[in-house]
């Protein structure tokens, strides 16, 4: 398991029945999560004086008890900084998990001795793009919600990276890599967080296990002659780790060797001292 250990402004206090308990800042969250099937002992007083907490309605969705909380506040993660504002569907705009892949990611754009370009897909928030563009590396953010794209100038902006080579591109990810093979852009690294179900601009039906390995070999297209790395993320618990390793090797090993290894994301858990898994990741590397 890839362990993103490094935070100290986020942290998972405990996790017990279908919920996690979180730090979030000075800001304690409670929100659900479906991999907490285990039910111990709720020790930790945070439980009780939690700032705030998402539950979930018997018809479907949920919503915040959020007391005292403001609507948005920092967090930091060594020299980067992300806003943090609850919102729908119990996210904050960020998965600290991926602060594994962030620091991977930076290693290899701060050892390849050149030039990196760094093409992130649905995007989100900037995690990814916040992270690669402080290593150094010029950044195309995709993602089809303008919100989030907002979102993420914010954050690049709170990272001092107001100024850095990054465009921000609002857009279907399929239609926007389409369109880069056409114009025979290249990238030296790709990163993609496809959602595991979506909708398209015009009401196409996107599910991961049916979609993703088309998506995979389209993205093949707008990598470099001499490309660095691929990071391909999963939240779709039916999709092991070892299906991604497979995709990875058979799209991006046929063509240009290299090796793809893949293993859950995890959060360290400060009551247990155990990890609780967070989805999966996989790295290929030439």
């Amino acid at each position: 398991m890839w362990i993103a250990d490094q935070w100290t402004d986020f942290e998972v206090l405990d996790c017990s029945g279908g919920e996690k308990l979180e730090r979030w800042g000075k800001y304690t969250l409670v929100r659900p999560d479906p991999q907490v099937i285990w039910t111990t002992p709720r020790t930790h007083p945070a439980w009780r004086t939690r700032s705030a907490s998402y539950t979930r309605s018997s018809t479907g969705g949920g919503s915040w008890d959020k007391g005292s909380l403001p609507a948005s506040w920092k967090i930091g993660y060594g020299d980067l900084s992300f806003n943090i504002k609850p919102m729908n569907f119990k996210h904050t705009g960020l998965f600290p998990e991926q602060a594994a892949n962030w620091d991977y990611l930076r290693r290899k754009i701060a050892g390849a001795g050149r030039p990196v370009s760094v093409l992130n897909l649905f995007a989100y928030t900037g995690g990814a793009t916040v992270a690669a563009a402080k290593a150094g590396a010029s950044v195309c953010h995709v993602d089809a919600a303008k919100g989030m794209v907002a979102w993420a100038r914010e954050n690049a902006a709170s990272s001092g990276l107001a100024g850095a080579p990054i465009r921000w591109i609002v857009d279907d990810c399929a239609k926007f890599v389409e369109r880069e093979i056409r114009r025979g852009r290249k990238y030296d690294v790709i990163i993609m967080d496809p959602p595991s179900y979506g909708r398209g601009p015009s009401g196409e039906i996107w599910k991961l296990e049916t979609n993703l390995f088309d998506f995979v070999e389209l993205c093949a297209g707008v990598l470099s002659d001499d490309p660095l790395a691929v990071i391909i993320n999963s939240y779709t618990t039916g999709l092991s780790p070892s299906t991604l390793t497979y995709i990875a090797g058979s799209v991006f090993g046929r063509r240009f060797g290299g090796h793809a290894q893949s293993d859950e994301l995890g959060l360290p858990v400060a009551s247990s001292g155990l990890a609780l898994p967070c989805g999966a990741a996989c790295r290929w590397e030439r």
